[in-house]
C-alpha cells in the first residue's frame, strides 16, 4: 500500500499526509525561527498541503510561525486548522506551567469553552495567522484525561458554547468545516451524536498498535457523515523508535508490558517481511475509508523526506494479513 497524497473527502484537505505544527511551538526541544521556516518551506516544496496548528502550541508561537511562512504561498494551495477552548492572556506575574513546550512564548493559556471565549480565540488566532478564515476548526481537549473530574461539566459548556459558535460561523461562511481533536475514542464518540461535525481528530486510538476508535468512533462517524483525521500514528514514540530501546514511550510515559509485548510482535512481523516498522505506522491508518488525513508531528527538515518515503513505501497484502491476524 502506498498513500495517495491527493485531496480528498468532502472537506478535500489539499493533502492527505499533514504537517502537525506543534515542534516549531518548540514540543520538548529549541527551535529557532530560521529553523521553524525552513522545515515549512521543505515541507510546503515536498508536497505537504494540509497545516495543523493550536493555540496551546507553544502558546500562541506555532500560529505565529506558521501564518509569517503560510501568508506567503497561495491560499487555495494549502488546508489549515487550528483549534479552540484555549485563549492566552499575559500573566502578569502569575506562575505559568509550560509543560512540554521548551521555548513559548511568554502567554498563559486560559481554558474556555464557552461562545465568547471560543470567539476570543479564534480572534487571537487570526491574529497571529493573518487569516480572516479557516478551513477547520477543531474543539480542543475535551477530554478526561485533561480535564479529570471537571470533564462534565467542560463536555456540557463546549456544546452549548464552542460548538454553537463555531456552528453559527459554518452558517455564515467564515469557518468551511468544524470538529472536535481528543485522545479519547468514547469522548470522541459522543461528539458525533451530540452535534453535526465535518472532521474528528483523533489521536492515538487508531494506530498500528491500538485499534480502539474503530469498535466506537468509526460507526458513529460512517452513520453521521463525518471525517476521521488521525493524529500520533507512532502512539507519542514507541512505533518511531521501536519497542526495545530506552527512549520508548507509549501516550507520552513508559509503556506497559502489555504495550511493549504486543509492539514486540509487530516489529517482528515488520522484520519478517522487511517493512521499516515507521512505514507501516504511518500507512496502516489509511487502510479504512473513513481516515481523510493524518497528522505528522515534524520540527526538522530531513523528517519531512523521511515520513513521505515511509508513506511511499511499497508494503505487502502478506504483512497486512499478519498484522490483522494478531
Amino acid at each position: 500500500m502506498v498513500i495517495d497524497t491527493n485531496a480528498t473527502g468532502r472537506i478535500g484537505f489539499a493533502s492527505r499526509l499533514g504537517f502537525g505544527a506543534s515542534g516549531i511551538g518548540t514540543l520538548y526541544r529549541d527551535v529557532t525561527e530560521s529553523a521553524a521556516r525552513d522545515v515549512l518551506a521543505t515541507a510546503y516544496e515536498a508536497g505537504l498541503r494540509y497545516f495543523d496548528t493550536a493555540p496551546l502550541y507553544g502558546h500562541g508561537l506555532s500560529e505565529l510561525r506558521l501564518g509569517q511562512y503560510l501568508r506567503t504561498v497561495p491560499r487555495d494551495s494549502i488546508t489549515v486548522s487550528t483549534k479552540v477552548g484555549r485563549y492566552m492572556v499575559p500573566p502578569h506575574g502569575e506562575p505559568v506551567d509550560y509543560g512540554l513546550w521548551a521555548s513559548p512564548l511568554r502567554l498563559k493559556p486560559v481554558f474556555d469553552y464557552s461562545y465568547d471565549g471560543t470567539m476570543r480565540s479564534l480572534e487571537q488566532s487570526a491574529n497571529r495567522l493573518g487569516f480572516p478564515d479557516f478551513d477547520l476548526v477543531y474543539i480542543h481537549d475535551v477530554d478526561r484525561f485533561t480535564h479529570g473530574d471537571a470533564y462534565e461539566h467542560r463536555f456540557g459548556e463546549a456544546m452549548d458554547g464552542a460548538y454553537r459558535a463555531l456552528d453559527d460561523l459554518r452558517k455564515a461562511g467564515h469557518v468551511k468545516a468544524i470538529g472536535v481533536g481528543v485522545n479519547e475514542g468514547d469522548v470522541a464518540t459522543r461528539f458525533v451524536e451530540a452535534g453535526q461535525f465535518d472532521a474528528v481528530m483523533i489521536a492515538g486510538r487508531y494506530t498500528l498498535l491500538d485499534h480502539g476508535a474503530a469498535d466506537d468512533l468509526f460507526p458513529a462517524a460512517e452513520k453521521a457523515g463525518t471525517e476521521i483525521v488521525v493524529a500520533g500514528v507512532f502512539n507519542s514514540g514507541i512505533l518511531a523508535t521501536g519497542p526495545n530501546t530506552s527512549a520508548a514511550t507509549y501516550d507520552y510515559g513508559a509503556p506497559s508490558a502489555e504495550i511493549t509485548a504486543r509492539a514486540q510482535r509487530i516489529e517482528r512481523i515488520c522484520s519478517t517481511h522487511d517493512v521499516p516498522l515507521q512505514a507501516a505506522a504511518i500507512q496502516f491508518p489509511f487502510r479504512h475509508k473513513l481516515v481523510s488525513a493524518a497528522v505528522l508531528g515534524m520540527s526538522r527538515p530531513e523528517r519531512i523526506a523521511q515520513n513521505l518515503d515511509w508513506s511511499r513505501c511499497a508494503i505487502p497484502d502478506a504483512f497486512w494479513s499478519d498484522i490483522d491476524s494478531i
